[in-house]
């Protein structure tokens, strides 16, 4: 059980790092969009067309692909009115509950994500000012969910396992 947990783990901290590297990437790309939509708009009086759609599309990226990194730091909100009002060992289940119940629920946004960037595509759905198709982003997003699962998962396994780090 041990390897299995060592090789989600790692797959996990591998697609986490690379969504936050793309994440980042993504963000460098909305700040020189915005100054560059501001300096077009002060100088030249002519904004660049479709920067409101655009800065759209990136935050929905950029908040995707931040989630499972924050899941791998323990980073996200998590209510401990529980925790330590029972011995470690229901803790433990507890928490493995939690993150059984919330990869569940993640799992379920990636899958009706990814169906809702098929029926885009299958309808020939486009932007609505620069005419793109935009079924990349909602793919992207479902993608971020999975990664966000998958992490849970692990941490549920951990949980179950008592797992600790290797040293």
């Amino acid at each position: 059980m041990s390897t299995v947990i060592q090789l989600l783990d790692a797959l996990g901290r591998f697609l986490s790092r690379f969504l936050l590297i793309a994440g980042g990437v993504m963000l460098t790309a909305m700040v020189a969009l915005a100054c560059a939509n501001m300096f077009m708009r002060g100088a030249m009086s002519a904004p660049i067309r479709g920067t409101y759609e655009l800065m759209g599309f990136f935050g929905a990226i950029v908040s995707a692909f931040a989630l499972a990194a924050t899941q791998m730091r323990k980073g996200h909100i998590a209510l401990t009115m529980l925790a330590g009002k029972f011995p470690p060992v229901v803790d433990r289940y507890i928490d493995a509950f939690t993150n059984l119940a919330c990869a569940a629920f993640f799992s379920l946004i990636a899958w009706k994500t990814c169906a809702y960037a098929s029926s885009l595509i299958e309808f020939g759905e486009l932007s609505s000012d620069l005419n793109i198709p935009f079924h990349g982003f909602v793919y992207a997003v479902a993608f971020g969910s999975a990664v966000l699962a998958l992490n849970l998962l692990t941490d549920c396994l951990k949980a179950l396992a008592d797992w600790k780090e290797p040293t």
